[in-house]
């Protein structure tokens, strides 16, 4: 899906949005608006990783068409909202880049694991292309997921006793049980 299938909600049209509110019920719904947006534009666009520095491309953060930018900072404030909810992480200590989740890592985990489950795959070793990139998980919502993210919702599954991650030089997998 391109950026030009996105629903857009009306605030986006609305220059205000851009601008953090200075009343605190303002803010908190323009927050609101804010976390769900960049949620569903991640989801649709299937963007994992959003680097603030250049959020200014990113048509998420910048519409052209009413000349208005998300600040930097307002930006990393959004993300860190996120963050509390488990639906994102920074990446490095400046907080300039970030995964986002639209899933948490946790639901990601249950989706990933129902879907080894329902087809009997447990027991068996699968690469972490074969899970997000082969023929077979086309159609599931993780197609397509980067790496560094699902290697994060293996050690989930990990943690629960249900797979083991293998992440050597010959073979980038994970063991289901």
């Amino acid at each position: 899906m391109s950026e030009t299938d996105i629903e857009w909600p009306w605030q986006y049209s609305f220059p205000p949005f851009f601008t953090l509110q200075p009343y605190p019920e303002t803010r908190a719904k323009q927050v609101t608006a804010w976390k769900n947006l960049i949620l569903t534009y991640c989801q649709k666009t299937k963007t994992y990783v959003i680097d603030v520095r250049e959020a200014s491309q990113f048509p998420l953060f910048n519409n052209s068409t009413i000349n208005r930018k998300l600040e930097h900072n307002v930006i990393v404030s959004i993300l860190t909202e996120l963050q509390k909810h488990g639906n994102a992480a920074p990446l490095d200590k400046a907080k300039n880049r970030w995964e986002v989740y639209w899933h948490t890592l946790e639901e990601w985990a249950s989706t990933i694991y129902e879907y080894i489950s329902n087809r009997g795959m447990q027991n068996t070793v699968v690469t972490l292309y074969e899970l997000t990139q082969g023929e077979d998980t086309q159609g599931e919502e993780f197609y397509g997921m980067q790496q560094d993210v699902l290697v994060k919702v293996l050690r989930v599954l990990e943690k629960e006793r249900k797979c083991e991650v293998i992440l050597d030089d010959e073979v980038q997998g994970v063991k289901f049980f």
